[in-house]
């Protein structure tokens, strides 16, 4: 069974990400902690494998809990952050912390059914290795890459958004144009740009202009 301690100071937030975990099949709730020192208390006392972490706590961030995780007895917990903020410093701290995802409120409790899901993947893949080749390693970074999902407008879907970005972590350093995008999925241009866009507007995505001889620059989008 994998072990969830569920950060959240919202009662009614942590009691609902509770019951998810507890449904989820190999999933089981190891505590709940309101407070950042509750939390950290909780892991040393519990040795949770996973940490679903709000970043508002009402005693210190979420970046510091797990800023202090990672030079203490949970260093070697993974973490999925789940929080409304979304500006790109926060992002970036949460990467440098060794973050395994991070979902955006609002979001529909699918998408944290399918993180759930995709860690318990994950983790299996790496039990399972004794040596591994280059593909290997890519396929475990690539999970464990942070993927910013959730706070999803009117008309956008989790899936596609997960289609739309694996396009573009599949592309190379260029990234794509919408166009290229839109071959790639196989969704229309117009539905690749709004969901490209979405990416842009939550920092999971990045949009450079890229000059050619005449007329407007092309937009490239590649993952930040």
């Amino acid at each position: 069974m994998i072990r969830v301690l569920v950060v959240d100071d919202d009662f009614m937030v942590a009691r609902l990400h509770s019951s998810v975990v507890a449904r989820q099949q190999g999933f089981e709730v190891a505590g709940i902690a309101s407070t950042g020192n509750d939390a950290l208390r909780a892991v040393e006392a519990t040795r949770p494998d996973l940490l679903l972490l709000d970043i508002y706590l009402p005693d210190m961030t979420g970046l510091e809990v797990l800023a202090r995780l990672r030079e203490g007895p949970g260093e070697d917990v993974d973490v999925i952050v789940i929080s409304a903020a979304r500006d790109l410093e926060t992002l970036r701290t949460a990467l440098r912390g060794g973050v395994f995802q991070y979902l955006v409120k609002p979001f529909e409790i699918e998408s944290l059914q399918q993180r759930l899901g995709e860690y318990a993947v994950h983790r299996t893949e790496l039990a399972e290795l004794t040596e591994a080749g280059q593909d290997d390693v890519d396929r475990v970074f690539r999970a464990s890459g942070v993927r910013v999902v959730g706070g999803l407008p009117k008309g956008i879907s989790p899936e596609t958004t997960d289609l739309v970005l694996r396009a573009l972590e599949a592309a190379d350093e260029d990234g794509l144009s919408a166009t290229e995008c839109a071959e790639s999925t196989g969704l229309s241009r117009s539905s690749t740009r709004r969901y490209l866009e979405h990416l842009v507007s939550v920092g999971t995505a990045e949009m450079r202009p890229k000059y050619g001889a005449a007329g407007r620059p092309e937009r490239r989008y590649r993952v930040r």
